[in-house]
């Protein structure tokens, strides 16, 4: 696995559809699984990040532990939305080689209706990895679309995290590899062209 490309989108994927995830408090979280689609409340303009790595999003909600993020939701959206929003993306940040200068990079992100962050990818403890895992964000016409019409599916996975949770802290024999056997599977995604996304 050390082997890895640096940049890589791994995900669970069908044909059509791509699973991401994101963590809410449960007010925003639990109607959205229930009625398979976003609330209201669910702010539409504001940025909205979406993870592929199940791993990751345990890392950053702490096993749905964190405030307002007790709540992990895996949305499986189609492929077509989610290869749109990375035609569209710029990098969150100025990297040289991939931009011609700094002021390009700005023009870019300013017009761009998505940005990506490539962050160390995680293991089965949350310890980062030696390569690196998407995080695309999502804004104005993207966010939209994303909530109203790339969602298929909506599904509460705050059991999973916490099964999962519950057997690496139980430290018993086998408990990691039942652990791990209960991880969704996540494999190369396969993205068009990504040099403009330094990958």
């Amino acid at each position: 696995m050390h082997n890895a490309p640096y940049r890589r989108i791994r995900a669970a994927h069908t044909d059509t559809t791509i699973t991401v995830y994101q963590a809410y408090a449960p007010h925003l979280g639990v109607p959205a699984a229930r009625d398979n689609r976003f609330p209201p409340a669910w702010k539409r303009e504001r940025m909205t990040w979406i993870k592929p790595s199940f791993l990751w999003m345990m890392y950053r909600c702490g096993w749905a532990t964190k405030a307002d993020q007790e709540t992990v939701l895996a949305v499986e959206i189609t492929r077509e939305g989610f290869d749109r929003a990375l035609r569209d993306a710029c990098l969150s940040h100025y990297e040289a080689g991939v931009h011609a200068d700094r002021a390009a990079w700005q023009e870019s992100l300013r017009g761009a209706p998505a940005r990506v962050q490539w962050d160390p990818e995680r293991d089965l403890h949350l310890n980062p990895l030696p390569y690196r895992s998407l995080q695309l964000g999502l804004s104005g016409p993207a966010s939209r679309a994303y909530a109203d019409e790339w969602t298929v599916s909506i599904r509460d996975v705050t059991p999973l995290a916490r099964e999962v949770h519950g057997l690496l802290r139980s430290g018993a024999p086998g408990a990691e590899d039942a652990a791990r056997a209960l991880l969704p599977v996540e494999t190369p995604y396969p993205a068009g062209p990504l040099e403009h996304l330094g990958a």
